[in-house]
């Protein structure tokens, strides 16, 4: 019976971690990202300031994270920031007036592009803002980071 009790209390466990939404970030600067959570670690490739970043895991200063390309690594924790952004991971993608693929286009966002989300995502689509100052929506398949 204690065996039992135990496996039961490690599955209900683990169960909400599958449940957890992604946790994403953007980077306060331009940064190194290393391949182990130390500055003696080995630089495996710099990701710009806006880019945005899956949080994995944070131990003490530093965070592991993924981008976009789906590399992993780890910088500081310090360099996360709660800004969010977007990036355009499509090699185009229009942003249009309302969240409807017969929209008007507002403008057409080339690949890499950082967006600052407006609002939460609805349906397939999320409000955006241009740095200079245009919003529309773009769907969410042609967006990374939300």
């Amino acid at each position: 019976m204690r065996l039992s009790a135990l496996l039961l209390l490690l599955v209900s466990a683990l169960v909400p971690l599958g449940a957890q939404a992604l946790d994403y970030r953007s980077l306060s600067d331009n940064t190194q990202v290393f391949d182990a959570g130390s500055k003696q670690a080995n630089a495996q490739f710099i990701l710009l300031k806006g880019t945005p970043v899956e949080l994995i895991v944070t131990l003490d200063r530093w965070a592991k994270v993924r981008e976009a390309g789906g590399g992993i690594g780890w910088v500081e924790r310090s360099l996360l920031s709660e800004r969010r952004q977007l990036i355009v991971t499509a090699v185009t993608a229009d942003v249009r007036q309302s969240a409807a693929a017969d929209a008007p286009v507002v403008f057409t966002a080339s690949k890499d592009l950082l967006l600052e989300p407006v609002d939460k995502p609805a349906g397939s689509w999320v409000k955006v803002k241009h740095r200079d100052g245009r919003t529309g929506f773009i769907e969410l398949k042609a967006v990374w980071g939300s």
